[in-house]
C-alpha cells in the first residue's frame, strides 16, 4: 500500500482514535470472544455448548456474550423447552455475518502459515463444492454468505 501524497509525512498526521483496526481488536479483545463468533458460524446457539465448545469458564462465555450483545455482533432470543424454564439463544446479526470474511481471512492465513500438513476443516460452496478462499480485489464480485458455505473435514488431517 501507498499514501495519497499529503499523507505521506507520517508524523504530520494521527487518525486517533479513530482507527477502525483498532476499534475492531478492543471489540475482539479476547480469545473467547473471537471464538463465540467461530461457534456462531459453526452453528452454536447456546450458552452451555459455546462454554463446552470453546473450552473456557461460564464466566469468560459470559462476559463476551454480553460485548458481542452491546456491540450489536450476536443478537439473543429466548427460547424454553418442555417443562424447562426460559433460556436464551445467541445469534449472529447481520453485523455479525458480515465477519464472514474477517473469520474466513484468518483460517485461511492459519491454514498456510500455521498447520503443519493438511489443515483439519475445508470451507466449500455449498451448490459447486470449490473450496472458498477470501482475497483482495476491485472486482465487484457477489458475495457469498456463511449459509451458502459447507464446512468439510479434511481426511487425513493428522488427528
Amino acid at each position: 500500500m501507498e499514501f495519497e501524497e499529503r499523507l505521506r509525512d507520517r508524523d504530520a498526521w494521527s487518525i486517533g482514535d479513530g482507527c477502525s483496526a483498532e476499534r475492531v481488536l478492543d471489540l475482539l479483545s479476547t480469545k473467547t470472544a473471537f471464538l463465540v463468533i467461530r461457534e456462531c458460524f459453526y452453528g452454536t446457539t447456546r450458552f452451555e455448548d459455546f462454554a463446552a465448545r470453546i473450552g473456557t469458564s461460564a464466566p469468560a462465555v459470559s462476559r463476551a456474550l454480553k460485548q458481542l450483545e452491546s456491540a450489536r455482533i450476536i443478537a439473543r432470543a429466548p427460547y424454553r423447552e418442555p417443562g424447562r424454564r426460559a433460556h436464551h439463544e445467541y445469534r449472529l446479526t447481520g453485523a455479525g455475518e458480515e465477519l464472514l470474511p474477517v473469520f474466513l481471512s484468518l483460517i485461511q492465513w492459519g491454514d498456510k502459515y500455521l498447520q503443519e500438513g493438511r489443515p483439519p476443516l475445508s470451507f466449500v460452496e455449498t451448490d459447486s463444492g470449490r473450496a472458498m478462499r477470501v482475497r483482495v480485489t476491485a472486482d465487484a464480485a457477489p458475495e457469498t454468505t456463511s449459509g451458502n458455505i459447507e464446512i468439510r473435514l479434511n481426511p487425513s488431517c493428522g488427528s
